[in-house]
């Protein structure tokens, strides 16, 4: 959560050439209603059995893909991005990304949280992150642009080595 994914997803699909697909905005467009409607409708459980429907999709196409901040929560998630070509962690630290979120009212998970909650609730996703991802990068320093030409760098070592 605000640690840039959409945003650098942007920028590093235009790098790369390839279509973006952000899961939440899938979501959302597939069923015409807001993530913030389908938690306060349907609850959370419906919203990550529809998350987890899109990312298998998703994992089917040559695409850059954002996920949301919980995806990682699902061990079936979790097994799919570890069989992935190449995961990306965008590490943030607490104090970037609750100033990222201040004001945001899109993000169900996060209203009515005191600051701690919000820290306690991410860093509980920590270990799970590092877990499937093929390269961390500490964000805090760094510019969206900055952040998806690290990645594109990586990638195509990647790529070269395999």
């Amino acid at each position: 959560m605000g640690a840039g994914k959409s945003t650098v997803g942007k920028i590093l699909a235009e790098k790369l050439a390839l279509p973006l697909v952000d899961i939440d905005t899938e979501i959302q467009s597939e069923h015409q209603i807001s993530i913030t409607e389908i938690f306060a409708n349907l609850g959370e459980p419906a919203f990550r059995k529809l998350e987890h429907q899109m990312l298998t999709r998703a994992l089917l196409q040559d695409a850059i893909i954002s996920t949301g901040g919980g995806i990682i929560l699902s061990g079936d998630n979790r097994m799919k991005l570890e069989a992935a070509d190449f995961v990306v962690y965008l590490k943030t630290r607490p104090d970037t990304f609750l100033a990222r979120l201040k004001g945001d009212t899109t993000r169900p998970l996060i209203q009515e949280k005191s600051r701690d909650d919000i820290i306690a609730l991410c860093e509980s996703r920590t270990k799970l992150y590092e877990s499937v991802a093929h390269l961390i990068l500490e964000t805090d320093e760094l510019t969206p642009e900055e952040i998806a030409a690290q990645i594109k760098q990586a990638f195509q070592t990647r790529k070269e080595l395999l």
